[in-house]
């Protein structure tokens, strides 16, 4: 017997299927049946769930020769199912990666309930990814009463004859009245399993009209089944339901509002037990059946919405008024000839180019005094011991007006004056394959409404442009032309770690990351494209993994604007270091990198390892947003190693050797003279005594 029997019902999901079926499929745990109920649906769908069910033993297919609707064909799923837990997803949804076995786990914890609630989120049509709103705290009755929001016990749910409803809310009745039933046998679990898709048009929860009515019967034929306590239980739930049916235009009209509270309120005065003290005012509002007084207090909640908005929007500008002209008065106070402010990344935290910086000068420099800048949703990943200031506070304003020196490697936000006496160092954070600055706008799909504009008056606020290698140096010039800034070729600060550890610190960050003693470690490290969302990586992982075997362990970083975690499924031999603090100690324990166009090659190239381009789109990566040299000519000086442009050749490339092989130390040799000529260990040095102490470098 299966752990878990996965339902699907599908009807006119032709396009999702194939991704529902996949989130389920490739789940780490693998100990499932998945059911797809074909509801007789006129498009696709059948002929995709055979495809799948003739190539995975786990899928089985029933197709239905009439529609029967979501509810009786997820009941006919749930009849043939022979698992051990019912889990019941909507053929336009998907099932998060390691959501089996974060469930698997739960239900071990717990002892098997026989409900266990658990959290999602919800995604639309611009990939744009939101929380779900159920409520794992408090009453259960309280959570969204979806069908897939939680996990049954299957012999729960066939003693207790559960079935969902013939029509529209379907899942109303039968999922209140397990979630009664199962009492203290219910659990939760925080995780979430599942991402529910909201559809652009065409889905039931965005076609208003009557229908939504149903709703209502739902919940009369849950209160009529119930005993007296459970009524009072169920009743705030079911009115906050109801109300917030009532509330929502995509499903009720304007016209239909009187009607459909006039029901509403029916049912409540019904079922409503003697003596029911009603939970806020639309509730009793609804106990009153005053239409008249539940549309007074929608206004007026508008009102005190509109007005509380109001009010922000003004406590903000004066905020910044208030800012803006301390920081003016700030301006005309002499400058700290010891302050120096440190940003990176856009305000993400402290790293990179000016991190080093910062601590070098407080070796060499103990004079200078370094504040940072992070935004408020950053503070938490300051190390202790760093002082910071939140971006646009007042004392990020009083730092930005007093400091004498800057250090960024992106852009300080809010739009500072620079004031004569000032010195900034635009440090960068990588070295150009793709086009950038100017050269940005013959390829507008990467810019993203970028102002030239203010990228030159940001250009001419530079005193140093730092550069790693003289190709950087050409590149800088052109694409950031202007008479402010001289080019301060010292090498990179952040890559001095790589001519500096040791082989102890090597071990000890290889234990930490759970690398066994005579294992190959890859960093595995593509880069951010303009042209897709999220990160879908051009290569099967797992696959990968098992095909390479257990000589190999493969590190995998998404780039930073996919977030702290890749959001991949649990292997032995893969570790999701997204959120990793330090790069930097990525590389320095990697026996190889395997990268596409990261500029992360251009510094892993100090440590003389292998690097593996693994570029499946490099036509369209260069069509999109236009390179400077052809990475994959085998050109010295282009190509860092060894190439592949398909799953099976980056495979072999490691099973045959290739990776390693004379050749690619040849192309790696050319690769590290070109574009690490100035890393040696030292240029942080170099760096702080240019620009803290410029007697003792000229001298």
């Amino acid at each position: 017997m299966s752990r878990f029997s996965v339902v699907v019902p599908a009807h006119r999901v032709q396009g999702y299927l194939r991704e529902c079926l996949d989130s389920v499929l490739t789940q780490s745990f693998g100990d499932l049946e998945l059911t797809v109920v074909d509801d007789a649906s006129p498009d696709a769908c059948a002929a995709i769930a055979a495809e799948y069910a003739e190539r995975d033993p786990r899928v089985r297919l029933i197709r239905l020769p009439v529609r029967a609707g979501t509810g009786p064909a997820r009941n006919i799923g749930a009849d043939r199912a022979t698992g051990g837990h019912l889990l019941f997803l909507d053929g336009d949804d998907l099932l998060l990666p390691g959501a089996l076995e974060a469930l698997d786990a739960a239900l071990t914890a717990h002892g098997d309930p026989d409900v266990l609630l658990f959290a999602h989120d919800r995604v639309d049509w611009w990939d744009t990814v939101r929380p779900g709103g159920t409520l794992l705290t408090g009453d259960p009755l309280g959570a969204a009463p979806a069908a897939w929001n939680r996990l049954f016990r299957r012999d729960f749910w066939c003693a207790q004859r559960l079935a969902f409803s013939d029509g529209a809310y379907e899942d109303v009745v039968p999922v209140h009245t397990a979630t009664l039933r199962a009492g203290e046998r219910l659990a939760t679990c925080d995780r979430t399993c599942v991402r529910w898709r909201e559809r652009r048009g065409g889905s039931f929860s965005k076609t208003p009209g009557r229908h939504h009515f149903a709703v209502i019967g739902r919940y009369g034929e849950l209160l009529a089944a119930a005993g007296p306590a459970d009524r009072a239980r169920l009743l705030p739930h079911a009115a906050a339901h109801l109300l917030a049916v009532l509330d929502d235009p995509g499903r009720i009209r304007t016209g239909d509002r009187r009607d459909f509270f006039r029901e509403a309120a029916r049912v409540h005065r019904t079922y409503a037990p003697e003596g029911t003290e009603p939970r806020g005012p639309g509730e009793k509002a609804l106990a009153t059946a005053s239409y008249a007084a539940y549309e007074s207090l929608r206004k007026a909640e508008s009102r005190r919405l509109r007005l509380t908005r109001h009010l922000k929007r003004q406590k903000k500008k004066l905020r910044a008024r208030a800012m803006r002209a301390a920081y003016r008065a700030d301006l005309h106070r002499a400058l700290d000839p010891h302050l120096a402010v440190y940003g990176a990344y856009w305000n993400r935290a402290v790293s990179c180019n000016p991190a080093a910086i910062h601590a070098k000068a407080r070796e060499l420099a103990p004079h200078i005094r370094g504040v940072w800048v992070v935004s408020g949703r950053h503070r938490d990943k300051v190390p202790a011991g760093i002082e910071y200031v939140v971006e646009g506070s007042r004392r990020y304003w009083e730092a930005m007006a007093r400091a004498t020196y800057l250090i960024n490697n992106s852009s300080f936000p809010g739009g500072f004056t620079k004031r004569p006496g000032q010195v900034y160092l635009q440090t960068h954070h990588g070295t150009p394959l793709k086009k950038m600055g100017l050269d940005q706008r013959r390829y507008p799909a990467g810019t993203h409404g970028i102002s030239f504009q203010k990228v030159l008056d940001h250009t001419d606020q530079w005193d140093f442009s730092l550069s790693a290698n003289p190709h950087s140096t050409e590149i800088w010039e052109r694409v950031y032309p202007s008479p402010a800034y001289e080019a301060l070729e010292a090498g990179y600060p952040r890559n001095d770690v790589y001519f500096t550890t040791g082989g102890e610190e090597i071990a000890r960050i290889r234990a930490e990351l759970g690398v066994e003693d005579g294992q190959t470690v890859l960093l595995y490290a593509p880069t951010h494209r303009d042209y897709q969302k999220g990160f879908l990586p051009h290569l099967d992982l797992r696959r990968f993994a098992d095909r390479l075997g257990p000589a190999y362990v493969v590190l995998v970083r998404a780039h930073y604007f996919y977030g702290a975690d890749a959001g991949l499924d649990a292997h032995p031999r893969i570790v999701d270091v997204t959120g990793h603090a330090r790069v930097e100690d990525l590389c320095l324990a990697a026996d190889a990198l395997v990268t596409d166009y990261s500029s992360l090659m251009f510094d892993y190239a100090c440590l003389d390892r292998p690097i593996v381009t693994y570029a499946p789109d490099w036509q369209a990566y260069r069509l999109a947003r236009g390179t400077y040299f052809d990475l994959l000519s085998g050109q010295p000086g282009e190509t860092p190693g060894a190439v592949a442009t398909t799953e099976d050749e980056l495979a072999e490339l490691f099973r045959g050797g290739a990776w390693d092989s004379p050749q690619a130390a040849k192309l790696r040799s050319a690769f590290r003279s070109r574009f690490c000529p100035y890393d040696d260990g030292k240029a942080a040095e170099r760096v702080v005594r240019r620009l803290f102490l410029p007697a003792a470098h000229s001298s």
